[in-house]
């Protein structure tokens, strides 16, 4: 028996106090914590003011029969377990329990092998739907739209939309900075969709040559090119009934872009060395940073295949401009960096938060994540302080003699300097620079006089 088990909570609800008794040693014995109610009208009242992992219940009960008990119990917490005890005259409603939600159920005279063995199952199944629940959370965290961290107003409007779309087979194209989390929205959507089961394949196109682009969009023949030794699958086939995420799709050569259209338009693909079609069913992602109405009008992309890609669009905004997200998407980057490393890190100190809320983020989230992981890394207590900002970041304190003399500033020197790098980082923005710095701007305005700042 598991450590577990060994401490499951199990409620006895039986007003024959004897066979009560009998059932509570039994499984005391092996290591679980049992309370006994002999009064059945006092079980819910019980199971309200504390968690039980298993009730047992007698089915046939003057004072309240069995199946009221099960009734409350999957009320109160469904995911308790419920074996109920039954006569052998009463095996047809033992089984009608079961189909409302019971476990099992076991006949009298009550064997103990019998019970422990029904009671270890039950367990049993109790740790793996816990586990399975779990799980999904974790999956839905990482990839689900839990995962898609923020409170800014276009941003909740990009998840309310992506949220929508998910159940249909429509074409996204995501527009966005680098690192403002273009694949976490696709992959949020494909695990949202029916074809979550099937696979999300990502491919960049800004990395490859136009060659190499095409043979793994399409797949090749054996001797279609010097170097094809055998047969290969393409992106297409692979995601096959599922989706492609294709990212900087505003870098793919024109050629790749006719050739992309076609497939679109036909749903079929063809690999390079062949003359023979492969109907597919892909339902297509696509993602840019560059601005596609300025490289139609340079020629530089097609326009038939940016209406074919852009269905639905989904603009998501650089972390500059959801400043009020910093604060969410440092904490929950800093626990999710704890778990990984096995560290124990609460909290995030008030000057470090300012440091990383008065900075512009060029790199945007993804740029944050990795910062919040350095801190982490570089954490010895269970507070991230300005000690463990990276260097690029104003306010974070050096390695060296400097070190020590900001660990000793004063509460003004420091209130000065994150100001001073708030109107850095702004550009002399005050109205920017106040709010990042959560205060008024007439706040703002009094203590840049007060500190002599420009």
């Amino acid at each position: 028996m598991s450590d577990e088990q060994q401490r499951a909570a199990i409620l006895i609800v039986e007003d024959d106090r004897n066979q009560a008794d009998a059932v509570s040693e039994a499984l005391q014995r092996v290591g679980h914590e049992c309370v006994v109610v002999t009064a059945p009208r006092r079980a819910s009242a019980i199971l309200e003011s504390r968690s039980f992992d298993l009730v047992i219940t007698d089915l046939m009960m003057q004072d309240l029969d069995g199946m009221d008990i099960l009734r409350a119990v999957k009320s109160i917490n469904p995911t308790t377990e419920v074996i109920v005890i039954t006569g052998h005259a009463s095996i047809e409603t033992a089984v009608g329990a079961i189909r409302q939600g019971a476990y099992d159920y076991i006949e009298k005279p009550l064997n103990v092998e019998v019970l422990r063995d029904r009671v270890s199952k039950a367990l049993e199944r109790r740790r793996l739907v816990a586990q399975t629940k779990e799980l999904s959370a974790q999956l839905d965290e990482r990839f689900g739209f839990a995962g898609v961290v923020g409170n800014n107003p276009q941003m909740r409007r990009v998840v309310e939309i992506a949220r929508q779309i998910a159940p249909t087979n429509t074409t996204v194209l995501i527009t966005g900075e680098s690192g403002t989390g273009k694949e976490l929205i696709a992959r949020a959507i494909h695990n949202n969709s029916p074809r979550r089961h099937r696979n999300f394949v990502a491919l960049n196109c800004a990395a490859l040559s136009e060659g190499i682009l095409e043979s793994e969009l399409f797949g090749h023949e054996k001797g279609a090119f010097t170097g094809a030794a055998a047969l290969r699958r393409g992106r297409f086939e692979y995601a096959d009934g599922g989706t492609l995420f294709l990212d900087e799709v505003g870098d793919m050569p024109m050629s790749t872009q006719i050739k992309l259209l076609r497939v679109l338009e036909d749903g079929e693909i063809m690999r390079v060395g062949s003359n023979d079609p492969i109907r597919v069913d892909v339902r297509l992602i696509s993602a840019t940073n560059r601005d596609l109405n300025a490289a139609i009008a340079e020629k530089a992309f097609r326009e038939d295949l940016y209406f074919r890609l852009k269905v639905v669009t989904l603009a998501l905004p650089p972390l500059r401009e959801r400043a009020e997200d910093i604060a969410l998407l440092a904490d929950y980057f800093m626990k999710e960096f704890s778990r990984q490393h096995g560290k124990t890190i609460t909290a995030l100190s008030p000057a470090a938060l300012q440091a990383l809320q008065a900075y512009t983020w060029p790199g945007n989230v993804r740029e944050l994540r990795n910062a919040v992981e350095t801190m982490v890394a570089l954490a010895q207590g269970d507070t991230l302080d300005v000690q463990q900002l990276p260097p690029e970041i104003p306010g974070a304190v050096r390695p060296g003699p400097s070190a020590a003399s900001l660990g000793t500033m004063t509460l003004e020197e420091a209130e000065r300097q994150l100001i001073a790098n708030a109107l850095r980082a702004t550009e002399g923005n005050r109205q920017e620079a106040a709010r990042r710095l959560g205060i008024g701007e007439r706040t703002l305005y009094r203590k840049i006089k007060d500190y002599g700042l420009s």
